[in-house]
């Protein structure tokens, strides 16, 4: 046999977030004729003293706030772990990686050293260049000429209406 179930027509207390049966609860209409559905004289008293529900830890809204009683949702989202990969760098191979890695930390220190000095003679070697560059420039233009001349600026255009 089946029953025949009779569905409840619940309301919600604008208050506090709970169920209100048929038979209980009081229904408050402000002067601008909206009207709100509380669930008993301890909803309606602090609903009348503008107390805010989701500051007093009995109430839903609290609790959703707050993320109260979800046993649903207990089961954890795992994280996910970040695997680290080695990867092969533009002009380094992997092999070449690992293998500067294992190094011992003296011979790597001897190894950047000399890279430094390279660099270092290389950006000298630069530099004697530039000044001998500079110098044959400023022999070839002796005599009166100004600094804008010198870097390559146009020469000055002399008037010729007088």
């Amino acid at each position: 046999m089946f029953r025949k179930f009779s569905l409840i027509r619940t309301e919600i207390c604008n208050f506090s977030g709970f169920k209100i049966y048929p038979g209980h609860g009081k229904t408050f209409v402000k002067s601008d004729s909206r009207s709100y559905r509380l669930l008993n004289g301890k909803c309606e008293s602090l609903f009348l003293q503008r107390k805010k529900p989701s500051k007093l830890s009995w109430t839903i809204v609290f609790r959703r706030l707050h993320k109260k009683g979800q046993a649903e949702e207990a089961a954890k989202k795992r994280t996910r772990r970040t695997v680290k990969a080695q990867r092969a760098v533009v002009g380094a191979t992997l092999d070449s990686i690992k293998a500067k890695k294992n190094q011992k930390p003296e011979i790597r220190a001897s190894l950047r050293q000399a890279a430094v000095a390279k660099s270092k003679d290389a950006k000298k070697a630069a530099q004697d260049k530039k000044k001998v560059e500079l110098s044959k420039v400023k022999a070839a233009q002796k005599g009166n000429v100004s600094k804008q001349q010198m870097k390559g600026a146009a020469p000055k255009v002399q008037a010729k209406s007088r």
